[in-house]
């Protein structure tokens, strides 16, 4: 194969290639439908995720379990053990509650695994499916939650 001498050789090669390419590819998606679901997972962006997160919180743990739900990486900043990554959060969150989790430089403040879920999902980062979550995804530690008997208030 020899070289383009001039930028209209080239054009017409990268043409060329491009077309040898699309036709490649619906080649391949007639004699393998599926290959098209693995195609969308390969060119989809994985967001860059922070989730501020204390280590054994029920709040925490949803998160987690969402991230894992999507097959999402994430950095997992441990608020109780390291100071710094506390004030991190309140500096950029502008309060002190967790967890937090920032998509993309948007920071989500005082979230649930379902209202990160539902976020993620309204804004196009991730495609919804049938897997179910290994932790609930809105619900506190179990010795958060009140017992069984009502919580008497003054009237």
């Amino acid at each position: 194969m020899r070289l383009p001498s001039a930028p209209a050789d080239l054009r017409n090669v990268v043409a060329r290639l491009l077309s040898v390419q699309l036709e490649f590819r619906n080649q391949l998606l007639i004699a393998h439908p599926m290959a098209l679901s693995l195609e969308m997972s390969v060119t989809m962006q994985s967001p860059k995720i922070v989730a501020y997160l204390k280590p054994s919180c029920g709040w925490s743990q949803g998160v987690r379990a969402v991230m894992k739900k999507y097959n999402l990486s994430f950095e997992d900043r441990d608020i109780i053990n390291d100071p710094a990554q506390r004030q991190e959060m309140i500096v950029k969150s502008g309060q002190m509650l967790s967890p937090c989790v920032e998509v993309n430089g948007n920071m989500l403040a005082d979230v649930s695994g379902e209202e990160i879920e539902r976020w993620m999902l309204s804004n196009g980062l991730i495609k919804p499916n049938d897997v179910q979550p290994d932790a609930p995804t809105n619900q506190p530690c179990a010795h958060e939650m009140p017992a069984g008997a009502p919580l008497p208030f003054r009237r």
